[in-house]
């Protein structure tokens, strides 16, 4: 796949396709892979997922949204609202191609996610890593003592903080519970316990409200992104292990 993906406000949005390979390809499938705030579609814990996909034997197409990466638009703009928007467009873009769609989204990737599925019938599997569920409080905890259009995120000159991020995660998304609450295809939620970021209780509140629903994998000791060698083999083997059940 090589044809441009472009979102509703005409920006095209940089992603890289790669086809399945192992001893047995998954036909008819189609991972999407969604980054977090301030990551892009080579943040680590998307670009590992992804190979160990790869390896499993599915096609995976990892999306940078819009305004980051190499992708068009504003960083100041790219808001979870706009960003669930891009990933219709990019669902536009693939849908008639493949039978079966997962999308997996990282910390607000993941959040993205849940909005989306939960309106969308083209996701047919949902997979959250460190997913971001109380949009709010997430806001408040970590740039509370920031000045939005004035200040930047954790330092990062690179990375202004706008009042648009601001208003969309405490006021027009806020929690992504309501929305979680729609979903209704097959959803794993892997989470680290160390993880200061994003803390485990939003996943913890998941698990809570869905039940028996959802299935939860928990990884000890793994911060955020995962970022330790052993963590991060834990998680993509937990990804690749799930998705492949649900694909047979």
């Amino acid at each position: 796949m090589n044809s441009p993906i472009t979102n509703p406000s005409g920006e095209n949005l940089d992603y890289t396709f790669t086809a399945g390979g192992g001893d047995a390809p998954i036909a008819g499938w189609l991972v999407v892979l969604g980054h977090g705030v301030t990551g892009d579609k080579t943040r680590p814990i998307i670009a590992d997922t992804a190979a160990a996909l790869n390896a499993a034997g599915f096609n995976t197409l990892a999306v940078s949204f819009a305004g980051n990466g190499d992708s068009q638009g504003d960083f100041r703009a790219a808001t979870i609202t706009k960003e669930v928007a891009d990933l219709g467009a990019v669902l536009d873009a693939v849908s008639g191609a493949y039978a079966k769609i997962a999308y997996i989204g990282h910390s607000m990737g993941a959040a993205v996610g849940v909005l989306r599925a939960s309106q969308d019938q083209r996701i047919n599997a949902l997979i959250s890593l460190a997913g971001m569920v109380d949009t709010k409080a997430f806001a408040e905890t970590e740039f509370g003592d920031v000045t939005p259009d004035e200040g930047v995120m954790w330092e990062d000159e690179d990375c202004p903080l706008s009042s648009a991020y601001i208003t969309d995660l405490t006021a027009t998304v806020g929690n992504v519970s309501p929305a979680a609450e729609q979903i209704t295809v097959p959803w794993l939620l892997v989470h680290g316990t160390a993880d200061d970021v994003v803390l485990p209780r939003d996943t913890e509140h998941i698990e809570l409200l869905k039940q028996s629903f959802a299935d939860v994998v928990f990884v000890e000791g793994a911060d955020h992104g995962f970022n330790e060698p052993d963590h991060k083999a834990h998680a993509t083997k937990a990804v690749a292990d799930w998705l492949k059940r649900r694909a047979s």
